[in-house]
């Protein structure tokens, strides 16, 4: 089969013809149909984490395809399934964090295409119970994206709270970001859309943001704190004076969810205004295999990363 290999950090991916692997145990083989590209799939390739994958390896985990084989023991899927290979690859389901479905914060998963061999191939293998389902409904270049940057922003909704009435404001419209605008939306939020790229607002109101703001030629916070504030604010640049711009325009009482790793690795928000809001903090950078069966309704554009 050919796969896109990383043959060390910082190297040019190179196309290679390399065997079929094996479903190990628990497994299933998918041959893939769509698979999307992700920033953190750059990052893995040149190494800019602490903790580095290790050479050669396949990226990728917004895939898609079908099971063409299974290991020994999987009863959950069968030959001919659609499923999908996300960032998280697997976990333990035994830890404190699985058991209460936050498997992104178990200290044993693994991740495709960073620590297991992901979705840049025509084939990989992946562990049956987090080979999730595609439904029907959804063409498998729609899902694809919908495996990362979708389930991530769902989640940030879900963990906001969300409910019919409230502001809602997006910093960053890129890939997570237009989707978030849309959860927000079907989620009954007025929605605020943040970005400093005119083509970027403009896609945000054609799906369904109710106001815009450019923030490199307007404050966002004074635009936003004049209609009032609001009471989400979901940080998705990797910025860390958006981090701080998406704090000071919440309300009183807002809610932060942080889901973006502002450049440098530091996020400070100003301390003068820290007890008038709270704070949640959405740390993982994908959502556990459970959240995609309700993520999947927005699939009107995969915008650009």
């Amino acid at each position: 089969m050919k796969a896109a290999v990383v043959p060390r950090l910082g190297a040019p991916l190179q196309i290679q013809d390399r065997p079929v692997p094996e479903p190990g145990s628990g497994e299933v083989l998918v041959r893939m149909e769509a698979s999307g590209l992700c920033h953190t799939d750059i990052h893995a390739a040149r190494g800019d984490w602490p903790v580095q994958p290790s050479p050669p390896f396949v990226p990728g985990h917004e895939g898609v395809g079908i099971v063409t084989a299974l290991g020994p023991g999987v009863t959950s899927r069968s030959l001919g399934d659609r499923v999908a290979i996300a960032w998280l690859g697997s976990a333990c389901g035994h830890c404190r964090s699985c058991v209460a479905g936050w498997e992104t914060l178990c200290e044993s998963q693994t991740n495709s295409g960073y620590g297991r061999d992901g979705a840049f191939a025509e084939c990989a293998t992946v562990a049956a119970d987090f080979a999730v389902r595609v439904p029907d409904g959804v063409t498998s270049l729609d899902a694809a994206p919908l495996t990362c940057a979708g389930v991530t922003t769902y989640k940030a909704v879900k963990v906001a709270g969300v409910a019919p009435a409230d502001s809602v404001a997006v910093f960053g419209i890129g890939g997570l970001g237009h989707l978030a605008v849309q959860y927000a939306r079907i989620a009954g939020a007025f929605v605020t859309a943040v970005d400093i790229t005119e083509e970027k607002l403009v896609m945000a109101r054609e799906l369904g943001a109710d106001h815009t703001v450019d923030a490199s030629t307007a404050d966002p916070v004074q635009a936003i704190q004049a209609r009032g504030g609001v009471d989400v604010a979901i940080a998705l640049a990797a910025s860390p004076t958006s981090f701080d711009q998406a704090y000071r325009s919440l309300r009183r009482g807002g809610r932060l969810v942080c889901v973006a790793l502002p450049a440098g690795g530091t996020c400070r928000c100003r301390s003068s205004t820290w007890c008038s809001r709270a704070s949640t903090s959405s740390a993982p950078s994908s959502a556990p295999a459970t959240t995609w069966p309700t993520c999947s309704p927005c699939t009107r554009r995969a915008g650009p990363g």
